[in-house]
């Protein structure tokens, strides 16, 4: 698809919000706004379009991912159209310095780097069928103690923390700097969430967040809330590698990650690491 075409499906999309209003269809603006809130990870423009092309959208994902996770979808099913990051890689000037002038410790690594988007298809939940997605399980355990450690933590981070009802049905958000947390949890599920968005805190702002796909963050984000609830004793859901077996490819990379960033939570929460061996989990 031309980018022609997919900046007229764009501006179609904000032009049918705008006509809508203009003609009193206010039940418009709450379908764009409820979209807004369930894909709240997704930049301005892929939510106008999800909102345009499918209005009741809960859960979106390429064909290839429903088709790891066991679903396929269901035979003349439409796609939704929404842009993608298209990641290079770029040698940066002082390798190409290093080079010319032949040394032994010329740098021979490319940085990756974001060079455009293009056009790509999803598919919400409901267009597709086969095995059923796990299901939502709650943290238990006592938290005492730990969770202040933890409201300190996220205090030496600079982050600032919030609570509200408004970003319901989501239980935490993170947004650059400051944290908000869903009013009225449990204090395990509480902790648990928090943990969840300082991992995004500490992995996911910067350039970073550019060149990685919302299933990786929200992975690397629930190992970390794994590993650190896991280190003070709450009991959590199911595993992750079983909920995104197509990040299997990223085991390596998300593992040392995770990894990095739940030691930092677990010191300053007053615990070590749980054991070697106790398998990845995630609360979603």
């Amino acid at each position: 698809m031309k980018l022609e075409d997919i900046n007229s499906r764009t501006k179609d999309a904000v032009d049918y919000l705008v006509h809508s209003l203009e003609s009193g269809h206010s039940e418009v603006l709450t379908q764009y706004l409820g979209a807004m809130a369930r894909f709240h990870t997704y930049s301005f423009g892929n939510v106008m379009l999800i909102a345009r092309q499918k209005p009741d959208a809960t859960n979106v994902a390429g064909i290839r991912t429903w088709n790891s996770l066991g679903r396929f979808v269901k035979r003349g099913e439409k796609g939704i159209l929404i842009l993608a990051p298209m990641v290079g890689y770029r040698r940066s000037r002082l390798d190409e310095v290093a080079t010319d002038i032949d040394t032994e410790n010329a740098a021979d690594e490319r940085k990756a780097a974001l060079i455009g988007f293009r056009a790509v298809y999803v598919f919400d939940i409901s267009q597709t069928e086969g095995k059923e997605l796990p299901t939502l399980t709650e943290v238990h355990g006592d938290v005492s103690g730990y969770r202040e450690r933890l409201f300190e933590f996220v205090q030496s981070k600079g982050v600032e923390l919030n609570y509200s009802e408004r970003i319901a049905p989501a239980k935490g958000l993170s947004h650059g700097g400051k944290i908000t947390l869903l009013s009225g949890m449990q204090t395990a599920e509480e902790f648990s969430t928090l943990v969840h968005e300082i991992g995004h805190e500490m992995l996911h702002r910067g350039d970073r967040r550019t060149l990685t796909t919302k299933q990786v963050r929200e992975t690397e984000a629930e190992a970390v809330a794994f590993v650190v609830c896991q280190a003070v004793g709450l009991q959590t859901g199911t595993v992750i590698a079983g909920l995104h077996p197509a990040l299997a490819w990223r085991r390596q990379s998300l593992a040392r990650k995770s990894e990095s960033r739940s030691a930092d939570c677990c010191r300053d929460s007053g615990r070590n690491q749980p054991e070697a061996g106790r398998g990845p989990g995630i609360r979603a």
